[in-house]
């Protein structure tokens, strides 16, 4: 609609302004961060490739391998809490930068491991370094999108996890044929590359990184008071710096705002299916190869080409998802489907029917687990207030690391116990069920808080 002179009513203005300034967050933003996630999730999750002969050559049990996977996510959880405080005080651009130099330095380290003791020191090291990361990015993207948009600018950062499979898949493979190069082992190489780069993207992290979005310089006036507006009228108005004199202010305010934020029930419930969820998920990946290998009857080579497709595949499905989600704002509806179709796909491995049916599983895996935590993280932004955002997603996050760490440990020792991954699979179905359970009593009570 126009006005008898020709030009745009105030809501088209307003539309056209709106549809600058996340374009130019989206493009600033997202990409940098999206890198930053594919080094992360690359550096804790490419022992599952390094494994099998890492294993062998050190001489681990898969008892001893599940606690050195899992060690990771304890440290992790205990230190997530006070890193986000760290990051609201000190602003994102700083605090991601350390965490990622920290991290890649110790991810490379990696390869002069040589006894357990030593493999779980520097696993629980590197949960230490990592420890605040993802919270602090969705504290961050929740301070530049609004709510209507939140759902799409979390799945372009968050479709860097599946993506990172497309590289981890054929970088991990051609990594360990570099066996016995310059005297390392093919594991020994694939900590050492993959670590690296972890350092120079925060760097640039570091360097590139806009702070709050009243500061830069790219953004003009008109499209401020836009943004402004917007993220105001959703309560999400303040910048990090202002959220850190809430969350993690001095005084009586700062123990008022942690205790509320720690004892609300959206945190708590949250937390908990973030807790089932993640233990299931990352159970899975931390043995993702040897399963595949095993149920689907594949070479290693096939396997690093099967794990690279399933990540264009996850990295599509969660797009969706995000486009979705906002479209019809219930992210509950989206968190439901997407965990009763991981449930089936664990069942799918649990019956052990065949290869052909074990691949299907696996594909229904990878289309559905990415929009699980997407749609946690989409009802926790959309449904906490911003004083208790910068602690209340690091408490969810922190519940959902308990999972990851105790679940692996679980898995290796039934793995030792009965020489195969059947009984494992039977307990990740079992946790998906709860988690299905604690989602709809979530969707019962935001459906009594929504006003009539």
């Amino acid at each position: 609609m126009t006005t008898s002179g020709g030009g745009m009513t105030g809501s088209e203005a307003g539309d056209a302004i709106g549809a600058r300034v996340l374009r130019k967050a989206g493009w600033r933003i997202i990409p940098l961060l999206g890198l930053a996630y594919m080094t992360a999730f690359m550096d804790r999750s490419n022992i599952s490739f390094a494994a099998k002969t890492m294993n062998a050559d050190l001489g681990f049990s898969e008892t001893i391998y599940g606690i050195g996977g899992g060690i990771f996510f304890l440290s992790y959880a205990l230190f997530e809490i006070p890193s986000n405080v760290i990051l609201a005080r000190v602003g994102a651009r700083k605090w991601i930068a350390r965490i990622m130099i920290t991290w890649g330095l110790v991810a490379a380290g990696m390869l002069f491991v040589k006894t357990p003791m030593q493999f779980y020191a520097m696993r629980f090291l590197l949960g230490i370094c990592e420890a605040g990361f993802f919270p602090g990015v969705i504290l961050y993207l929740s301070q530049w999108f609004p709510k209507e948009a939140r759902g799409r600018a979390i799945s372009r950062f968050y479709i860097s996890g599946p993506l990172t499979r497309v590289v981890l898949g054929t970088a991990s493979v051609w990594l360990l044929s570099l066996d016995g190069v310059a005297g390392m082992k093919g594991w020994q190489w694939l900590f050492l590359v993959q670590g690296l780069p972890s350092v120079l993207v925060g760097l640039l992290v570091l360097a590139l990184l806009p702070g709050d979005f009243r500061s830069v310089s790219w953004l003009d006036a008109r499209e401020k008071a836009w943004l402004a507006g917007e993220l105001e009228g959703q309560g999400t108005g303040q910048g990090v710096g202002q959220a850190a004199g809430q969350a993690a202010g001095q005084g009586g305010g700062h123990q008022h705002h942690l205790l509320a934020a720690l004892r609300h029930p959206m945190v708590l419930l949250l937390g908990a299916i973030g807790l089932l969820t993640t233990a299931t998920y990352y159970t899975f990946t931390l043995s993702e190869p040897r399963i595949l290998a095993s149920a689907i009857g594949l070479a290693l080579p096939q396997v690093g080409y099967l794990v690279s497709f399933a990540g264009l595949l996850g990295a599509a499905a969660m797009l969706f998802t995000g486009w979705l989600s906002d479209r019809s704002g219930n992210r509950v509806r989206f968190l439901f489907v997407s965990t009763a179709l991981v449930t089936l796909a664990y069942v799918g491995f649990a019956a052990n029917l065949g290869p052909v049916p074990s691949l299907i599983a696996y594909l229904l895996y990878v289309s559905a687990w990415g929009s699980v935590t997407l749609s946690v993280w989409m009802v926790c932004t959309d449904m906490l207030p911003p004083r208790d955002m910068p602690v209340g997603t690091a408490m969810i996050n922190t519940m959902s690391q308990v999972g990851a760490f105790l679940c692996p440990i679980a898995w290796g020792m039934a793995k030792d116990a009965t020489g195969s991954f059947h009984a494992g699979f039977v307990g990740l179905v079992g946790l998906e069920i709860l988690a299905l359970v604690l989602i709809l009593v979530l969707a019962r009570n935001l459906a009594r808080r929504r006003p009539a």
